[in-house]
């Protein structure tokens, strides 16, 4: 994985322990410099546009490469447009967002809702499912809208150009904006008989490239007064070395409006906020806000986010954390998952085989990255526990995946953590998904693999959770919680008397055995609830089950991949 950070710097200064070289020009190349990639620049913007030099400076001479960001597109979810589905027509979205991943595309969807056309502006992996298909047209330079099979009026385009998806074409002729097959011939006339308007059109053809190249930021320091001679500076973290994702460390606080309040806990409040770009756009973000005196708990976090080797598709993307002193408050700024947590999500709808293997193998996957300790590509990684693992603690993404979050009463379990640190880390968690050791306080502390067993039964839990709701099942109950029999927030005495006296855990009904996936699953469900810690799968081993049964022959769709409300 490579890490880029952008920033300001004064090149008097050392960076990172070591001096910025060549930093007058106007491109930004870099030089190895120690264990880093550096380059420094000078001008407005000049540290977008990165190259890259190999090995040593005789070679940096010979061959340089262009790295690029992340792609960038319109990025507003779901929205009214006024929009129909003929002609061309310009999107309502005004908020652009550069790309999580470097794979995702820009990608549009129109359709009508009870009479109304929305428009669905987002980034998106070609190589996954999107409503239902695989985007075919990613590659293009313009967002032609297609028909979704088996539908009247919903369309889908992607493309792979800034911006691309902010202009749908429902035509089914050519782009009206790209070139025809006599057109160059035409420009070549224009261009001999009317050297004037070819001078003119240059200019223009200047002044958008530069207004463009101003619109592509993504939470960037905010502009010195004196831009012509600022100083930009950019580094590349070698495998080795961790990114700071610490503190917002600038003079000025980023430029945030709450919205609303999307949920509450015991210790901090999130909304959902609106991030201004320097190119005046907006970028939907969250914000966990934490009064002063709960700093240990957004220290506790903030910690655990600040790890690089964190970073995961199904772990909540981590932007910052800002101490806001006028307020009293401290800030985690993190990304903004418009679906909302698994128990709204699953209270709200019924969903399908597919949708089932979708979220119960992504949970899977959130928590064996923060169980080992080593990422997916081989680098050493200090193991996380998560302890607090519960169905309002993950987000459903998009794409209908799961990502953890809520990491305020998480632990690194590091090699040097004594036993008696970990006694005094308490018992903590959520009553009704406590493993019966955590209620009992019977944790083997020599052990640190106690910890991730307590974390594998909580995360049965949540995967009942998500059978539970699945339509292949053909008995589809309402939504509810483990032991749903308890009140709303049992305390650990009652929960004491079911799981430990009683030794009972949530039903599975017979009907489950109809769907064999879903037989498979229940029996992976009930290993990882076991009584004893030490005979639980680890979650490594729940995501290699359902890589299994996903792609056993045996397994076949029943046809009921969609959602439903309820």
């Amino acid at each position: 994985m490579v890490t880029v950070e952008t920033m300001c710097h004064d090149p008097a200064l050392e960076l990172r322990g070591v001096m910025l070289q060549d930093y007058s020009g106007s491109e930004c190349v870099l030089r190895i410099r120690q264990t880093l990639r550096v380059c420094g620049c000078t001008g407005r913007d000049c540290n977008e546009r990165l190259l890259l030099s190999k090995h040593t400076e005789e070679e940096d001479k010979k061959e340089n490469y262009l790295f690029k960001l992340h792609q960038l597109c319109r990025f507003c979810d779901i929205e009214s447009t006024v929009c129909n589905s003929t002609g061309v027509c310009e999107s309502s979205c005004n908020v652009s967002s550069i790309c999580e991943k470097p794979t995702q595309v820009c990608v549009s969807s129109w359709r009508r809702s009870n009479g109304s056309a929305i428009i669905e502006t987002v980034c998106h992996d070609p190589a996954l499912p999107f409503r239902g298909q695989f985007l075919k047209d990613f590659n293009s330079t313009s967002c032609k809208m297609k028909r979704v099979k088996g539908t009247e009026d919903e369309y889908v385009c992607s493309c792979n150009q800034e911006e691309c998806n902010g202009r749908l074409i429902f035509s089914d002729g050519a782009d009206p904006v790209s070139p025809g097959p006599d057109e160059p011939k035409l420009l070549s006339l224009l261009l001999v008989s009317l050297v004037p308007s070819v001078v003119t059109l240059v200019l223009l053809v200047s002044l958008l490239y530069f207004y463009c190249a101003c619109r592509h930021h993504k939470l960037k320091t905010p502009a010195t007064k004196d831009t012509d001679s600022e100083t930009r500076a950019i580094i590349i973290m070698n495998d080795d070395d961790r990114c700071d994702n610490s503190l917002n460390h600038n003079l000025e606080l980023l430029p945030i409006q709450l919205d609303s309040s999307v949920g509450k806990g015991r210790f901090a409040e999130v909304f959902r906020a609106k991030l201004k770009h320097a190119s005046q756009s907006f970028q939907t973000v969250a914000v966990k806000i934490f009064p002063y005196e709960e700093y240990a708990s957004w220290k506790t976090e903030w910690d655990i986010y600040s790890d690089a080797e964190l970073r995961h598709e199904n772990v909540l993307l981590f932007l910052t954390a800002e101490d806001r002193k006028t307020a009293r408050q401290y800030w985690l700024i993190t990304a903004y998952q418009e679906r909302g947590n698994l128990q709204d999500f699953l209270s709200q709808h019924v969903i399908g085989w597919d949708e089932l293997c979708r979220l119960g193998s992504s949970l899977a996957r959130g928590v064996a990255h923060l169980h080992s300790d080593r990422t997916p590509c081989g680098r050493a990684k200090v193991a996380i526990v998560h302890r607090d693992l519960k169905s309002p603690n993950v987000l459903v993404k998009p794409d209908l995946t799961c990502c953890l979050c809520d990491f305020g009463l998480s632990l690194r379990l590091d090699t040097y953590t004594s036993p008696e640190e970990l006694a005094n880390s308490g018992q903590v968690g959520t009553a009704r998904y406590m493993a019966p050791e955590v209620l009992e306080s019977r944790m083997d502390l020599e052990n640190i693999e106690s910890f991730k067993q307590a974390d594998v039964y909580s995360m049965a839990l949540v995967l009942w959770e998500i059978v539970s709701r699945c339509s292949a099942t053909g008995d589809v109950r309402e939504y509810e919680p483990p032991f749903g029999r308890l009140k709303e927030h049992p305390c650990v005495e009652s929960m004491k008397d079911d799981v430990i006296r009683d030794r009972l855990r949530p039903e599975i009904p017979a009907s489950w055995s109809n769907h064999m996936g879903i037989h498979l699953l229940s029996s992976t469900i009930e290993e990882c609830w076991d009584h004893d810690p030490e005979a639980r799968l680890t979650a490594q081993c729940v995501v290699e089950r359902f890589s299994d049964i996903i792609s056993s022959d045996i397994i076949k769709s029943t046809g009921d991949s969609g959602s439903d409300d309820k």
